[in-house]
């Protein structure tokens, strides 16, 4: 969930002493001594660090990288860093990715920013110093820091014929060589700062695909039809595939809202409404893709079923996370996490004490399934800001 559709949501509450962070104007300052980090793998539904289980207790700051290129705003990133280490939180979410926008990482295709990389390299070695794992996120399916509709506008510039959808990210030819690219250059970057390959790198938790992807060309789940991606499966398996090729040390995930599709029609019930069995994505199948290395899930009751009482929303995430943990069980054997979930503080009559029930009932279901060694492996709240960014979107 991001900007680009109105929505924040920063964490109040009971986490209101981290949601918004004051700190000194100084610059940061970064070392070489990194401190010993093992990669996290994957056991069956687990996620395991140096043969210990880990459960992710963690947050959203998407931000990062973009706060870090400018000297002035470098020192947000520390602050959020270690305030989310002082809270005992683990893995941090955050954007690898900027397409042609404002301090774009890639300003064209195949050409990138170093002051921007720097930028991201900074980030990284920060998150290590305060023991923060990063799951890098690689592209949005949404417009704001450029996006899938960033490349479609690159392919039209260039001369490539496409159809007049965004949707053609997910099977032009042109625009596959594009994200390929990118996907290469962040993948093999060697950290300017410890000279340490980013696959090489174990502050990284997991590459995430993309945010959020719909593909509503078709309903079904598949995409138009075209001689090299006939649908948002092949796509993901495309990718996934030339990811694995490069790096064998991080795990991989699609950062899917988790609604159900055609090939289970049976949990379509399950759904926020019809709308959500029309995006495009199919949850189990999307995720039983063999080079997918765990699920995502999101978790936005205020916004997926907008105007029911708190009560009902509550209800209807009990059902919705303990579905997509009996399915990270027995269909894909593999770890859910649950990779955003949030409530809105510019909902109608918004009380703090609604986000903190909420955030207590997302915090149980989690408890309860490590306590059974299911699937549910951890969860991540939208979103975390630093001080002098309450308007930031």
């Amino acid at each position: 969930m991001l900007a680009g559709n109105g929505l924040v949501y920063p964490v109040l509450g009971f986490a209101s002493c981290v949601a918004f962070i004051y700190m000194s104007l100084g610059d940061l300052r970064f070392t070489f001594q990194q401190p010993k980090m093992g990669f996290v793998e994957r056991n069956g539904t687990h996620f395991f660090v140096d043969g210990k289980p880990l459960y992710v207790n963690g947050w959203n700051s998407y931000w990062l990288m973009d706060q870090a290129v400018e000297e002035f705003s470098r020192p947000r990133v520390r602050a959020m860093l270690q305030a989310g280490a002082k809270m005992g939180l683990t893995v941090c979410r955050t954007w690898a990715f900027n397409d042609g926008s404002y301090n774009a990482l890639q300003i064209s295709p195949g050409h990138f920013d170093e002051r921007v990389f720097k930028a991201l390299d900074r980030v990284i070695v920060e998150a290590r110093k305060h023991g923060i794992r990063l799951i890098l996120c690689l592209v949005d399916n949404l417009h704001a820091f450029g996006g899938k509709a960033q490349y479609v506008k690159w392919a039209w510039e260039q001369g490539v014929a496409l159809s007049s959808s965004n949707d053609s990210f997910f099977f032009d030819p042109s625009i596959s060589k594009y994200f390929k690219t990118y996907l290469k250059t962040v993948i093999t970057r060697k950290n300017s700062i410890t000279g340490i390959e980013y696959r090489d790198d174990p502050t990284i938790f997991a590459w995430e695909l993309i945010n959020e992807p719909r593909c509503a060309s078709d309903a079904s789940g598949d995409t138009l039809q075209s001689a090299y991606f006939e649908e948002l499966q092949d796509w993901i398996e495309d990718m996934a595939t030339f990811v694995k090729s490069m790096d064998k040390n991080h795990l991989l995930t699609v950062g899917l809202e988790g609604f159900y599709g055609p090939t289970t029609p049976g949990k379509l019930s399950l759904n926020p409404g019809e709308w959500a069995s029309e995006v495009g994505t199919d949850f189990i199948r999307n995720f039983k893709i063999p080079n997918i290395d765990f699920a995502s899930v999101h978790v936005y009751p205020d916004h997926w079923i907008a105007g029911q009482e708190l009560q009902d929303q509550l209800k209807f995430i009990y059902k919705w996370m303990k579905s997509h943990i009996d399915d990270g069980d027995k269909e894909l054997r593999k770890p859910v996490l649950f990779a955003e979930f949030g409530l809105s503080n510019r909902n109608k009559n918004f009380q703090p004490s609604q986000r903190d029930t909420f955030y207590k009932a997302v915090f149980d279901i989690i408890y309860k399934s490590v306590r059974k060694n299911r699937s549910g492996a951890g969860a991540l709240a939208w979103q975390f800001m630093a001080g002098g960014m309450e308007d930031y979107k």
